[in-house]
């Protein structure tokens, strides 16, 4: 039995761990918010390779599982390995057009059941529970990534037609694909995004929920036990393809 005092010095013991690790501050908000973003583009077009080791350091100091493959045509090997490895029978996806790819063939050789979300908007109300039941229901989860940010490993993923937020929260495992374009060095760079997508953003996305995922769902109860898996999923895994990956993150910028 935990004592109120032994309690107390537990949290005092912890709580300097998590201090000091990112300085807060403002960033200004960019007066061409799409002028800015081109800007980031260009400087990291040069950066890159340090961004993305970077990102990778960070990613898996969160406990993600960072993964490499020279083209998309190796993401589904590893989709099927982490399949096999966790006896994964279901598996979730983005509509091809929001994933900018189709490995639904590739996917289904790997002895997966692959199921695609909706291309448009679901409507008909007593649809949705019924896909959210199915999603809910997959062994695997696959996302593109609309940003990569190396300052923090944290994934940023809009919600809209074709990838429903519940693609990477309700499965147990989440599996990210994100290639050069998707990569940016900090919090304050992602802000720019943010403006440029609040107010150019193309239709079909538009006003949708945007996600900040960092890590794989962690929750500590009273005692301070870390449990993984209990407000989403227990593993996050990130395939970065070195080609660029074929996704629609390209007209977020």
């Amino acid at each position: 039995m935990t004592t109120k005092a032994e309690f107390l010095a537990r949290l005092r013991h912890g709580m300097p761990q998590g201090q000091g690790s990112l300085a807060a501050e403002v960033a200004d908000r960019p007066a061409h918010p799409a002028e800015a973003v081109e800007v980031i583009r260009r400087q990291l077009s040069e950066r890159w390779p340090e961004t993305l080791a970077r990102f990778q350091t960070e990613f898996e100091r969160v406990a993600g599982v960072f993964h490499r493959v020279p083209t998309a045509a190796e993401v589904p090997d590893v989709v099927g390995r982490l399949a096999r490895e966790r006896q994964a029978r279901r598996l979730i996806a983005w509509h091809p057009e929001a994933l900018g790819a189709d490995w639904s063939a590739a996917l289904t050789a790997e002895g997966l059941t692959v199921e695609l979300m909706p291309r448009g908007e679901i409507d008909d109300e007593p649809t949705r529970p019924a896909l959210r039941r199915r999603i809910a229901e997959a062994d695997l989860g696959l996302t593109g990534a609309d940003l990569a940010v190396a300052e923090t490993g944290s994934l940023v993923l809009i919600a809209g037609r074709g990838r429903p937020r519940s693609t990477s929260l309700l499965p147990p495992c989440h599996v990210a694909v994100f290639g050069r374009s998707a990569l940016v060095e900090s919090l304050a760079q992602v802000s720019a995004f943010f403006e440029a997508w609040h107010s150019d953003a193309a239709p079909e996305w538009k006003g949708g929920v945007i996600n900040v995922i960092t890590g794989p769902s962690r929750t500590a109860d009273i005692e301070l036990t870390l449990i993984r898996g209990v407000h989403g999923p227990q593993e996050l895994h990130a395939i970065f393809v070195e080609a660029d990956a074929p996704t629609a993150t390209g007209r977020h910028g």
